[in-house]
């Protein structure tokens, strides 16, 4: 069972193995285990393994992969499958991120099939969705935040008893120092609540959905206070173990 608040690191394409073992050994000293939260961290493949281990000891701390391929094998260069993300030690696969989306041309079908692939080995998921400024000026950002949670769940059997989470990265808002408002992202959250209510029944409420969009120190606490925000999806603010010990204790 996962405790909420829930705080995510997604490290994106920093830290390598050796940055990995250092930052870890430092929050693992500074950040006492809690039953009352649960911590995972997203770290570049590569890195996987040396913070699993260095986390080992700790039932708090999850540990997941940022992307796997749909496909169970195959000649896919450069890509990892669900079933050897379990094996390396993953427990959980971020999928749909903005990143993804719109750096990588990700569709709504390909994360669907993600979070399938995922489900199929028993390898819980985070199904990010957000809209773009343009779409929000537009007045569409429901619209964009609805279609995406039932498309990328939509090919999932037996839904009601997989596990996964969900989080709401406004696209407008990564990495640009912007952040949805409190009454804003809770807005959007209790939307999704709605929307995933209306999928899975009265099981919606077990599922954390999480805020993600230039986190920091500063507002991290005021966000998880919203109504409906189970937690956050950190980015830039979860590079340093200083920083991220911060947030995590917020």
């Amino acid at each position: 069972m996962i405790q909420r608040p829930v705080l995510a690191a997604n490290w994106k394409m920093h830290h390598g193995p050796s940055a990995a073992t250092a930052f870890m050994r430092s929050f693992v000293a500074a950040h006492q285990p809690r039953a009352d939260r649960t911590v995972i961290f997203f770290p570049p493949a590569p890195s996987l393994p040396a913070v699993v281990a260095e986390a080992a000891s700790r039932t708090d701390i999850l540990v997941g992969v940022q992307n796997i391929h749909w496909a169970e094998k195959g000649a896919f260069t450069g890509e990892i499958s669900a079933e050897i993300a379990k094996e390396a030690g993953a427990k959980m696969v971020l999928v749909g991120h903005s990143e993804r989306r719109h750096v990588f041309g990700e569709t709504d079908a390909q994360c669907a099939k993600k979070c399938v692939a995922a489900a199929r080995v028993g390898l819980p998921f985070m199904l990010c969705v957000g809209e773009k400024i343009e779409q929000r000026e537009a007045g569409e950002t429901a619209a964009v935040v609805t279609r995406q949670l039932r498309e990328g769940l939509g090919q999932v059997g037996h839904l009601i008893t997989t596990e996964f989470l969900l989080a709401y990265e406004p696209v407008w808002a990564i990495g640009t120092g912007l952040t949805a408002t409190p009454t804003d992202a809770s807005a959007i959250h209790t939307l999704l609540r709605s929307e995933l209510t209306a999928m899975i029944g009265t099981r919606a409420r077990e599922i954390p959905i999480l805020y993600g969009g230039s986190v920091n120190v500063a507002n991290a606490a005021t966000l998880m206070a919203a109504p409906e925000i189970d937690g956050l999806l950190v980015g830039g603010a979860s590079l340093d173990a200083g920083t991220w010990t911060k947030i995590v204790q917020a």
